[in-house]
């Protein structure tokens, strides 16, 4: 099993025979002169394995062990020293190293040991992988962080889950207002029933209706048969409506209806059904004031909102942008077969300080990409796109001819802005100023897919 290797010795001809003995085994070394250089290193680099000299002018054996543990606690650390105290061993043992070696060094003995250390480090990280892949899985299926807004969304959560209240989940697209949805069913009475979802704002206003509360046969042109709807179809369980201010006012009216009463008619239908759903609805607008501006119902509105959360942007919660990514690289490297990866320090100081307009989802795909394009071990800054090294979105700007049709202005502009948010529709239609329905319909016009 090979390993990336710190080697620290402040003598010369030790340190260039321990990377020699070590590189010819199939390791990748990197050596430092000194304690400080080493911990310079520590700061922007990942290491599997540090075999560092006890005794050194400066900075000492310690407190490079002490920092290797700061920054990477899966390495492992091996001591050099030409005393052999046990004193020194047993210290050094306290404070999380693997073993220690007595100078002079014996090439087999070196070797023997940094195949076991690096067996054991494999070993303890995949216990913790498992361990921590379990704990997230239980509490909160998907969602990671560690915030303080995310802990109160956590706790949110496990109030509200045991009860059948309707909750209102307010949040930017990208901040994971489903996976909060999905963790409210699955902690619910409720679990083993279905959990149905609908995009409000991701259909035509027709076809929203006839998908919620489904039709009989000849109810419209093509309804050659009867179809339940999604309140129906989670019967027993949970109905999720995402962008739930993109309703018509009609729908609005109808699913109010359905709320009260509990049950529902399907178009072209002259009898009512009976249903017994749980209803939690999202949305990344402002919906009281929309409902205040007569957008939407504010009878609705109140239904809804029965229990509101309201999930934090990612730039709110910064602190959580290392776990995320962390978490991201260990699932696309699984997800892809790649071996394992890690992000530096300082590029993770980098995602940290970007504003994030795509929240979580965005930092999501930007990890994939990194995991798929970059081939080194560990993810440093200029793998990193300028547009998060310099801290901004990209800038938002269209060259058009002049003469160009209206239409065909339009179109270009759609299309640019659709590569600029990597093909997110909810993100489009937000910096067009339009609503998803009208974006769907503008794609559909210029057959864009």
């Amino acid at each position: 099993m090979a390993g990336r290797v710190l080697v620290v010795d402040d003598e010369r001809n030790i340190r260039e025979a321990l990377a020699k003995i070590l590189e010819k085994a199939g390791h990748e070394v990197v050596a430092a002169a000194s304690g400080e250089e080493a911990l310079a290193g520590l700061q922007d680099g990942r290491f599997d394995l540090v075999i560092t000299d006890l005794r050194m002018v400066g900075t000492g054996g310690l407190e490079v062990l002490k920092a290797a543990k700061r920054h990477f606690p899966e390495a492992e650390v091996v001591l050099l020293t030409a005393y052999g105290s046990v004193e020194s061993a047993v210290e050094a043992m306290k404070l999380g190293a693997y073993d220690y070696l007595a100078k002079p060094v014996d090439p087999e003995r070196l070797l023997h040991l940094v195949a076991k250390a690096l067996e054991h480090r494999a070993l303890r990280q995949e216990v913790q992988q498992l361990r921590e892949r379990v704990a997230i899985k239980a509490a909160f299926g998907l969602i990671v962080g560690r915030s303080v807004r995310m802990r109160q969304v956590y706790e949110a959560v496990r109030q509200v889950a045991p009860t059948l209240a309707t909750v209102l989940i307010m949040g930017e697209s990208g901040t994971g207002k489903e996976l909060v949805a999905r963790a409210i069913h699955s902690r619910s009475p409720r679990h083993a029933g279905p959990f149905v979802t609908l995009n409000c704002g991701a259909l035509p206003e027709t076809l929203v209706e006839s998908e919620l509360f489904g039709y009989e046969r000849g109810a419209f042109t093509g309804a050659t048969g009867a179809r339940a709807g999604r309140i129906e179809q989670a019967n027993g369980g949970t109905l999720f409506l995402d962008e739930v201010g993109e309703m018509s006012p009609k729908t609005q009216v109808d699913l109010l209806r359905a709320l009260q009463e509990r049950e529902v008619r399907r178009l072209g239908g002259d009898r009512p059904l009976t249903v017994d759903v749980r209803f939690i609805a999202a949305t990344n607008t402002d919906l009281a004031e929309a409902a205040k501006g007569g957008t939407f119902r504010e009878d609705l509105y109140y239904r809804l909102a029965v229990v509101p959360i309201t999930l934090p942007a990612l730039r709110e919660r910064p602190e959580d942008i290392p776990l995320l990514a962390t978490v991201f690289v260990r699932e696309f490297c699984a997800q892809y077969g790649r071996p394992e990866k890690s992000l530096s320090a300082s590029a993770l100081q980098m995602l940290r300080e970007y504003a994030w307009p795509g929240n979580v989802r965005e930092l999501r795909n930007l990890v994939e990409r990194l995991v798929v394009t970059v081939g080194a071990r560990v993810i440093r800054p200029v793998h990193v796109p300028s547009t998060v090294m310099t801290g901004s979105p990209p800038e938002r700007s269209i060259t058009i001819p002049l003469g160009l049709p209206l239409h065909a202005m339009e179109e270009q502009v759609i299309r640019k802005t659709l590569q600029e948010v990597t093909s997110h529709r909810e993100r489009a239609a937000k910096i067009l100023g339009i609503s998803a329905r009208a974006l769907h319909y503008k794609l559909r016009q210029y057959h864009i897919e």
